[in-house]
């Protein structure tokens, strides 16, 4: 999997708090990136099942998915899709100078669009929707998420994903 080169931090320079507001302002309505597919296999579903003692017929009988749902075999769970979006975060958000880290702050909104099936792979696309100074030293950054599924045109899901931006004091 190729790294994206903008993750590397820069903690030698330093940037401003109202710089790297700007810096984003200027971002917004633009995507950011779009990260690497990932496949989502069998084993992938009945790792994330045993994990989360979610183990519904319908992620984890093939035989059974194939015979008894319109999709020809098991599918990923929803949750199990939407877990990737920090992996693809990771490919997409460059780290601004003087940036220390990035939390995850939650959805304003999510749905659920189609199912992944089992050996599809998916990628994230974001925009950027918002950013917003919240406190001295954090910005608040609000991306459109899409989860693309690899040759279908409706996505896995979409959201309004949430993030803080914390910067060196």
């Amino acid at each position: 999997m190729q790294r994206n080169p903008n993750r590397m931090p820069h903690r030698d320079l330093k940037m401003s708090m109202s710089e790297a507001l700007a810096t984003l302002t200027a971002q917004i309505g633009q995507e950011i990136g779009v990260s690497d597919w990932i496949t989502v296999d069998q084993a992938m579903i009945d790792q994330f099942a045993a994990t989360t003692h979610d183990d519904q017929w319908i992620h984890v009988d093939p035989d059974r998915a194939a015979h008894d749902t319109p999709y020809g075999g098991t599918i990923a769970h929803g949750f199990l899709t939407l877990s990737l979006a920090s992996r693809f975060a990771y490919d997409c958000f460059p780290v601004l100078c003087g940036q220390s880290m990035s939390i995850n702050y939650g959805f304003d909104r999510l749905r659920f669009v189609s199912p992944v099936c089992a050996g599809q792979r998916v990628r994230g696309r974001f925009t950027l929707l918002n950013a917003a100074r919240r406190k001295p030293q954090e910005l608040l950054r609000t991306c459109e998420l899409c989860i693309e599924i690899d040759g279908q045109t409706a996505p896995a899901l979409v959201a309004e994903w949430l993030g803080l931006i914390l910067f060196d004091t």
